[in-house]
């Protein structure tokens, strides 16, 4: 095994896997490469128990091999019954966790089209949804969304018990750190910084006030099996380097 200093890319996948600490058996539905290592992993040590998928319709063991059917109507039955524990991405998000992942500018003339809005509103109005930003900037993180995909707490609050009743958002991961929503009013919180990342890095990076602990802890170590399954199973290619550098 090599023992190379742990990566800036190998902490991101640390701290994605770590979303899904503790979820029991849930269909794990990770959005870009890093979250994807991150749930593989997270289901080799910590989360036995998590389903994954091929992305189309079928269970898949650790190995990519089927292990069972999952028909369009299952996967909807398990993402309005909370079973689904999703990753996405974003191209904007907010202090209260409002993600944007429609357009950029006014919606009757937006100066830029993106995904629109997908199965954003279903997916946080019904099952657990963390985010995965590979560049933490102030264009991403913003004091307020050009327009609403998912929603945040405060939108969910405002539309009532209907709407908070199984809504949830444990983290957000960037390259710089690992947030949560934490601060005054389910704000976002700065949980952590990866090794290498000061407090002040971070909130010059975020277009928002952002609540922190006096001491912030750094993001939590690899342990030597988790590097070895990073870097010669999960990832032999090597691939997390692209997506971020350290």
């Amino acid at each position: 095994m090599t023992t190379a200093t742990t990566t800036r890319a190998e902490y991101c996948v640390i701290a994605c896997a770590e979303a899904w600490r503790g979820d029991g058996e849930v269909l794990a539905s990770p959005m870009g490469l890093i979250p994807s290592f991150g749930a593989r992993l997270a289901k080799r040590t910590f989360s036995p128990d998590l389903l994954l998928t091929d992305g189309e319709a079928m269970l898949v063991g650790l190995d990519g091999t089927a292990e069972g059917w999952l028909p369009y109507r299952r996967h909807l039955a398990m993402v309005t019954g909370g079973k689904r524990h999703v990753m996405m991405g974003a191209s904007q998000i907010d202090r209260f966790g409002n993600q944007n992942i429609s357009c950029i500018g006014e919606w009757e003339r937006p100066a830029r089209q993106l995904l629109g809005v997908r199965g954003a509103p279903v997916n946080t109005l019904n099952n657990p949804v963390s985010y995965w930003v590979p560049k933490h900037s102030t264009r991403v993180f913003v004091a307020r969304v050009d327009m609403v995909s998912g929603v945040g707490h405060d939108r969910a609050v405002a539309a009532g018990p209907s709407a908070t009743r199984y809504h949830r958002l444990p983290r957000v991961v960037s390259d710089l750190g690992v947030f949560d929503f934490a601060g005054p009013g389910h704000t976002m919180r700065l949980a952590s910084v990866h090794p290498g990342v000061t407090v002040e890095q971070v909130r010059a990076a975020t277009g928002f006030e952002l609540a922190a602990a006096d001491e912030v802890p750094y993001t939590r170590e690899p342990t030597a099996q988790e590097l070895r399954l990073i870097r010669e199973v999960i990832d032999a290619e090597g691939l997390r380097d692209r997506e971020v550098r350290g």
